[in-house]
């Protein structure tokens, strides 16, 4: 029972994160931080961005949390690895996929990661704190499912 426990606890986490990013990212990046926030939505020649002390900031939650609960490994260890977790996949699929900060010459084939890149895309749309769609990272409306299905048929 203890390992369903240590599960949902990881598990909360990692949803908890991609809940908490969207309402940071709408509200607080794309509102009173958007000084910070905009130099992610600006074409520049630096591999690092103001933008990335968020990144820092999340990181560091996962670090508190997990050094809190590393004795006796219970829900503050548990909710700070499945942070963890999803600021790697973040990592993964947000830099080096579609923002190619690590350069990979690699095709997106997926679907999903077709809907993924194709609804991040549409975020960056506007260099502007209004008018920007799609705030979180692996939840996506269901039109970049149907574009990319439509793409994918054109190819074919």
């Amino acid at each position: 029972m203890k390992i369903l426990e240590n599960i949902g606890f990881f598990m909360i986490g990692f949803a908890g994160m991609e809940i908490c990013s969207w309402i940071i990212h709408k509200y607080i990046m794309h509102g009173l931080l958007w000084s910070v926030h905009k130099t992610h939505h600006r074409r520049h020649k630096s591999f690092f961005e103001l933008n990335d002390l968020f990144s820092l900031l999340f990181g560091a939650v996962s670090i508190v949390l997990i050094v809190a609960g590393v004795d006796t490994p219970g829900y503050k260890f548990w909710i700070g690895a499945g942070i963890a977790a999803y600021g790697l996949l973040y990592f993964i699929l947000h830099d080096v996929l579609i923002h190619r900060r690590i350069k990979a010459k690699q095709k997106i084939k997926n679907r999903y990661l077709q809907a993924l890149a194709r609804a991040h895309y549409d975020h960056h749309k506007t260099n502007q704190r209004e008018d920007a769609v799609c705030f979180g990272l692996l939840w996506i409306p269901g039109k970049y499912f149907k574009q990319s299905a439509q793409q994918n048929n054109k190819a074919l």
